[in-house]
């Protein structure tokens, strides 16, 4: 993920190097030293050293390693408040801040600096060719997109503020006019600013009738362009610049510079940043005093991210509220999950009537944008939307598949506190969407306990009473399979070992057509809500008709030798050692099914060696099953 920056005369700067030099020295007590700072909360507040000020508006975050102005919107890190502050250059501020980290300089580089030159002599053609666009959008030429602008809503008083402009329908308009004032092709092609032919040829203007929007880097530099194209026709409306030295679109957002102007005009900082899918929404949104920000036409990446989390905790991501909108948000969450921690994380806007904020700004006014964006949802609430919308959840199966869903959604958070609250979050609204009910019996779902009952009631009539009964649990003893004894033995023990694989029970229960009745049970149970310890969960059972059948299971578990009901061992260990074999089982039946599914009249044609493959297998973990050698290291591997 690091690369070089090159970014002075005869240097280059590994991108390590300037995290170590930042890791190694706290900016407040770099800054310190000429700005007088006193801790509030988590960060230090001080008067500006760019303005004149009475009441305290910059602000200095050792943990994210950044310092922000209110008043002059000036936000970056140790290197740029030196750079700032006193006047250096990029190169003089690392050296100097290097000599205090005890960090010896890298060596020079004179190719890095012809690069860095010539980066800088891109950008100024950049800034030539905004000059140039924003001069044909008021020339003749523009009429058709000085009306397009008008009826969008957007005054002509605004168009110098957002940089706007037209390119006109002119293969090489743009190319002449820099090349008159010194710009050659090759760099022109570089910046993105022309296309340079596969098959040879003159490069010709990469933006041709449309109305342009300059976009710049956290520093204020125009980088690129995006340009709307204005004939109807056009099979692009939207054409972002390529990637060039200047511009990387995963790590560029359109319109920082000027949102974060907008959170140094709020004096408490307490607007977070907003993320919009488009130009114009994020124009709308600073004409309603809105800090707002758009990504370069995808979907917001990793770098992306962190930028806007160094600007605000808990950055808000505005999405249509349509089934467009929504997958758009999705996306966005399971990128973001990873990533989060205690401190940042992300809000959500989803906007009714498939709105965006540009319309909303023209049909109701600013107030109304500035409302909208203010109702919002977190994080947590939007993710478990998510995957309660995955499929119907008519069915213990499917409540089953929905919790490890949830399950799995809370790992995938890095951070391990951070995880845990979202699983308890997660569970929490999975205990809301289905309510826990008096008697776990007679719930929602409740054919199972009834069936059961009817089922293993009948059985324990028998119990003890005639040579016939005898005979019969007898015969139910022999029939349960030991391992499967074991593993339903050991569920009903610690029924926690449960909830990791509450899916795999409701589709295999544990391995016996005997105990399917009893796992369907025990799946149902945990999805009551109703929280039974063994002795609990044991009492259940015997009123529900499963006694004689525990009964049944406990001697067929004595049988297996399965470590984990050994009581010597560890809680954590003997878990281990059920989620291993239950995983063992798991495979084998679900090999059983593939082997079904080959032989049947819609797979005639299965491949003979692949289905010999899973066939060994499939008897090989049979027989590891039925002899006990499931418990061995060989075998779980």
């Amino acid at each position: 993920m690091y690369g070089t920056c090159y970014l002075g005369p005869k240097l280059r700067f590994d991108e390590r190097f300037i995290e170590e030099l930042k890791a190694r020295l706290r900016p407040s007590d770099v800054i310190g030293r000429s700005v007088k700072l006193k801790r509030q909360g988590r960060e230090f507040v001080g008067l500006s050293p760019f303005a004149k000020e009475k009441s305290p508006s910059f602000f200095v975050n050792d943990d994210k390693g950044f310092f922000h102005d209110f008043s002059s919107g000036k936000h970056g890190d140790i290197i740029s408040f030196l750079q700032e502050t006193e006047r250096l250059s990029f190169v003089e501020a690392v050296s100097r801040l290097a000599a205090e980290a005890g960090m010896q300089m890298p060596a020079e580089d004179p190719q890095a600096a012809e690069r860095e030159q010539k980066r800088a002599g891109l950008s100024d053609w950049m800034d030539l060719a905004q000059r140039w666009f924003a001069a044909n959008l008021r020339r003749q030429t523009g009429t058709a997109t000085r009306e397009y602008l008008e009826r969008r809503g957007l005054p002509e008083d605004q168009w110098e503020r957002f940089g706007l402009g037209y390119a006109p329908n002119d293969r090489e308009g743009l190319k002449n006019a820099l090349i008159q004032r010194g710009a050659k092709p090759g760099e022109l092609v570089e910046a993105g600013l022309l296309i340079s032919p596969e098959g040879g040829g003159q490069p010709y203007d990469r933006f041709r009738d449309r109305l342009m929007f300059p976009i710049h880097d956290a520093r204020g530099r125009i980088v690129s362009f995006g340009g709307r194209a204005m004939n109807p026709d056009d099979r692009a409306k939207y054409l972002n610049g390529p990637e060039s030295p200047l511009f990387h679109k995963g790590a560029t957002l359109y319109g920082l510079p000027e949102a974060r102007r907008i959170l140094g005009a709020e004096k408490r900082g307490e607007q977070g940043i907003i993320v919009v899918e488009g130009y114009m929404d994020v124009i709308a949104c600073h004409r309603a005093g809105l800090p707002a920000v758009a990504p370069m036409g995808t979907a917001l990446t990793e770098e992306q991210m962190e930028r806007l989390w160094r600007v605000s905790a808990e950055p808000v991501l505005s999405f249509d509220g349509d089934a467009a909108g929504l997958r758009a948000a999705y996306r966005a969450i399971e990128r973001a999950l990873p990533l989060l921690k205690p401190g940042r994380s992300f809000r959500f806007a989803l906007l009714e009537g498939g709105q965006d904020p540009d319309d909303i700004l023209r049909d109701k006014g600013a107030p109304a944008l500035r409302q909208a964006m203010v109702q919002t949802r977190t994080f947590s609430e939007v993710l478990f939307q998510r995957e309660v919308e995955a499929e119907p959840l008519d069915t213990p199966e499917r409540k089953a598949g929905l919790k490890g869903r949830l399950r799995a959604a809370a790992g995938a958070v890095q951070d391990r506190d951070l995880a845990e609250q979202y699983r308890r979050d997660l569970f929490d609204r999975f205990d809301a969407l289905f309510p826990r009910t008096q008697n776990a019996s007679q719930g929602a779902s409740g054919g199972y306990g009834d069936r059961a009952g009817g089922r293993w009631k009948g059985r324990n009539v028998l119990q003890g009473q005639t040579a016939e009964g005898q005979r019969a649990m007898q015969a139910l003893s022999r029939s349960i399979e030991p391992v499967a004894a074991a593993l339903a033995h050991g569920a009903v023990e610690d029924p926690e070992r449960l909830d990791d694989h509450m899916e795999a029970i409701a589709r295999y229960g544990f391995g016996d057509p005997a105990l399917s009745d009893l796992a369907k049970e025990l799946v149902r149970l945990r999805f009551s809500g109703r929280s039974l310890d063994s002795a609990a969960l044991r009492r259940h059972l015997a009123g529900s008709g499963y006694d004689v059948l525990m009964h049944e299971v406990e001697k067929a578990a004595a049988k297996s030798g399965a470590p984990f009901l050994a009581a010597d061992k560890p809680l954590g260990e003997t878990r281990n050692l059920w989620s291993q074999a239950f995983d063992v089982l798991t495979r084998a039946a679900a090999l059983d099914e593939a082997l079904a599914s080959a032989k049947s009249e819609a797979h005639k044609a299965f491949d003979a060696s692949a289905f010999a493959l899973v066939k060994a297998e499939r008897d090989a973990l049979r027989r590891a099953i039925k002899t006990g050698t499931i418990w061995s290291d060989d075998a779980s591997s």
